[in-house]
């Protein structure tokens, strides 16, 4: 969503929300956001061709709502006030204008000849050919009906470019056409001024349908939430719509059916097929107190879930919204070229005047000939294509990021992520999983599996991350685990419970010490899994240690093979953690990065600014912790799974938890770069090409707007490619290991 600089809201303005039918691609919306520079009274406008609204504060005393609306039209638009609703449904049936810049592009049910554009393209098609077949009927009359299919063709073009620059753009690309079309009528060139305005009018239809494609499939997205639930309540099983769905209410899911918020699943175990939220292409099984997403496919069985967000904030809306926004956050190469292009375009009018008029003027050559060549160079000119190289290639690239889990707000982060040379990462819940794991269990005086059976009894009724490890490792390993009495918990040093008539109790090494010496054997292995970056407790019955337990929150699954990835793209990375230096050396050595430790939030503030000394940096978060980080690096990237504040704060983000993510977000903005390189040199080589050829005499003008139209579509067909992009890191199929159970020597 781009913003227009009017900071301060005026006193009694009123918030409108218009519907701007054909306001559908980036030229269209910086026209909207000139007008409204011209008008009082307007203040916090924000613009989305995604969407194609218009959301502002208007002072009505200053300019009336009518004057905008008029406006709008002006420019060949449809306003359509939507006011107070903020979520934007497109009507399905618009009196639709016909636009000049306006690409009007058809819904999927609409036919490209039913659109606005579509209706000028066969207009100015039919006049044209209507015109050629009288050369052969009436030769006579071709002539005219050659400057009727231009003169009709080219009038919608002359009234926005009138308007363009009675709202400050004099030089827009209707203006260039508008200027070469008139003047092939005047020299006596009508049928190569119908031509003209033909070509031109199917290039703007093309670079319209273009613009659809790349925005299908963040609009999809917004089809993915089923209409209607199953809410669950005192009265029974109720259909309900989905969009009327409160926090805190519970629904159920059938299999194949969509879920319908966001929400916990309460009861059931099943396989959710995730892929058209966050893009992941295998099933995950899910069960009690596991998240799920509104538009997930329930693929086994029966779940109940608790609705946690309405619909106007899940997953799937909240998508939409940041990439709406990413709009209005331009890569530093669409900057320049929309800098260039204000410079380029009154460049070539004036170079267009003076190949026409200084030769006859200044040599006494013959101004036909001359004035031709200049009316040819005005279209070889049009910088449309140009102007289209980054956006189409943005869009596109944001479109294909999105639908493989991959969210990038904007054009900016998407440039910069490819540009870094280092990449930080943070530890828990980034890349590890932010779940503990029991890896290892050694037995003293008792068989392993009775280690964890009664480990898992003492921490039964525990909400601990080591405890819920212990438990989960017991239900893995299909251990019965009895009933615990009389627990309690010391903190930081044990939790205590009586099982089977035992009294048993899972304390640090610290403590268990402190309660009587440890066997050499079993210390020995403690020390080994500390050195290790696991976290060892003891299992005591009384004073006497039964074994020991090593957990550690393992690194996820595709992290190796993702960080080697990035090594291989010639990408520094590095850990950031504020845990202990042991855990976080083991768990660097492991992954094969170089670490930093122990440190506080500001203390990465501080590495991430040396870090920025040397390079560009990105930073890979996902806590409260790992906010200031994010915002201090020149890309912030965070993991789906974490904070709302770090989602918030960061540019970019995993949908799909893989730290792999990370290298696909520098392989596709490394894709994106080039594909602009070559969009521009296609753009540019094509102009300079046809500027040599018009000067020598061996272009005429359907030629040269043949230039523009033909460089349009290159630039568009390159574009739409990034829409195929596929990961480069592959996901292999990674099994947990279960632990490793051992007896003391």
């Amino acid at each position: 969503m781009s913003a227009s600089p009017h900071p301060t809201v005026p006193q009694g303005a009123e918030r409108l929300i218009y519907f701007v039918d054909g306001m559908d691609c980036a030229s269209c919306v910086g026209k909207v956001e000139r007008m409204m520079d011209t008008l009082p009274g307007t203040a916090e406008v924000k613009t989305s061709f995604n969407k194609q609204t218009l959301e502002l504060h208007l002072d009505e005393t200053q300019t009336p709502r009518a004057v905008l609306e008029r406006h709008l039209k002006a420019l060949g638009y449809a306003p359509s006030l939507i006011m107070p609703k903020v979520t934007v449904q497109v009507p399905q049936e618009h009196t639709r204008p016909e636009h000049g810049h306006a690409h009007d592009v058809p819904s999927p049910s609409q036919p490209w000849f039913s659109s606005g554009q579509g209706r000028l393209v066969l207009t100015a098609g039919t006049l044209l050919v209507l015109a050629w077949l009288a050369g052969f009927l009436a030769p006579g009359l071709a002539q005219y009906g050659y400057v009727a299919a231009t003169l009709l063709g080219v009038w919608p073009l002359v009234k926005k470019a009138v308007v363009s620059a009675r709202f400050g753009d004099p030089f827009s690309i209707n203006m260039l056409v508008s200027l070469a079309a008139v003047g092939a009528v005047l020299i006596g060139q009508a049928a190569e001024g119908a031509v003209v305005v033909f070509f031109f009018a199917i290039g703007e239809l093309l670079e319209g349908v273009a613009a659809g494609r790349a925005r299908a499939g963040i609009q999809a997205l917004a089809a993915l939430a089923p209409k209607t639930a199953l809410l669950l309540g005192p009265e029974g099983i109720r259909e309900v719509p989905a969009d009327t769905l409160q926090i805190g209410q519970t629904v159920q899911v059938n299999p194949g059916a969509r879920v319908p918020a966001d929400g916990v699943i309460l009861s059931g175990t099943s396989s959710l097929d995730d892929s058209p939220v966050t893009g992941e292409s295998v099933p995950v099984t899910k069960q009690a107190g596991d998240r799920v997403y509104a538009g997930s496919i329930n693929t086994d069985r029966v779940l109940t879930v608790r609705v946690d967000r309405a619909a106007s904030d899940n997953t799937i809306a909240r998508i939409i919204h940041m990439v709406e926004d990413a709009e209005g956050r331009k890569a530093p190469t669409a900057r320049f070229i929309d800098r260039f292009s204000r410079a380029y375009t009154p460049g070539v009018v004036a170079v267009s005047v003076l190949v026409a008029a200084l030769p006859p003027l200044v040599l006494n050559a013959a101004w036909t000939p001359w004035l031709y060549k200049g009316i040819s160079l005005l279209l070889i000119g049009c910088p449309c294509a140009l102007v289209l190289s980054v956006p189409a290639a943005i869009t596109s690239a944001i479109s294909a990021g999105t639908r493989r889990g991959l969210l990038i707000k904007g054009g900016a982060a998407l440039e910069t992520i490819g540009t870094v040379r280092t990449i930080a990462f943070d530890k828990t819940g980034t890349l590890t999983a932010g779940r503990p794991r029991v890896t290892d269990v050694v037995g003293h005086g008792a068989a392993q599996h009775e280690v964890l059976r009664l480990a898992a009894a003492v921490e039964a009724g525990s909400s601990h991350p080591l405890a819920k490890a212990i438990t989960d490792a017991a239900q893995h390993a299909q251990l019965v685990v009895p009933a615990a009495t009389d627990a309690q918990a010391i903190p930081g040093r044990a939790v205590m419970a009586t099982v089977e008539g035992r009294p048993l109790s899972i304390a640090s090494p610290r403590h268990a010490a402190a309660r009587g010496p440890l066997p050499v054997a079993l210390a020995a292995h403690i020390e080994t899994f500390e050195q290790q970056g696991r976290t060892a407790v003891v299992l005591l019955e009384g004073a006497a240690p039964l074994g020991v337990l090593a957990l550690r929150d393992e690194p996820r699954p595709d992290a190796r093979q993702a960080l080697a990835q990035l090594r291989r793209l010639g990408v520094n990375t590095v850990m950031l953690t504020g845990d202990n230096a042991r855990t976080g050396q083991a768990l660097a050595r492991d992954l094969g990065l170089d670490v930093q430790a122990e440190l506080l939030p500001e203390d990465k503030l501080r590495i991430i600014a040396d870090l920025r000394a040397h390079g560009g940096v990105a930073m890979v978060g996902d806590g409260i912790n790992d906010a200031p980080a994010l915002a201090q690096s020149d890309v912030g990237i965070a993991m789906g799974g974490g904070t709302e504040v770090a989602l918030e704060t960061a540019d970019a983000a995993l949908l799909q938890e893989r730290v792999g993510g990370v290298a696909d977000m520098v392989a596709l903005s490394r894709a994106t770069m080039s594909n602009i390189k070559l969009n521009i040199a296609f753009a540019l080589g094509l102009k300079a090409i046809f500027l040599v050829t018009t000067l020598l005499g061996y272009t005429n003008l359907w030629m040269a707007i043949l230039a523009d139209t033909g460089a349009t579509a290159l630039v568009t067909a390159n574009a739409l490619r990034l829409l195929r992009w596929k990961s480069t890191v592959p996901q292999e199929s990674v099994t947990v290991p279960a632990p490793v159970l051992r007896g003391a020597p």
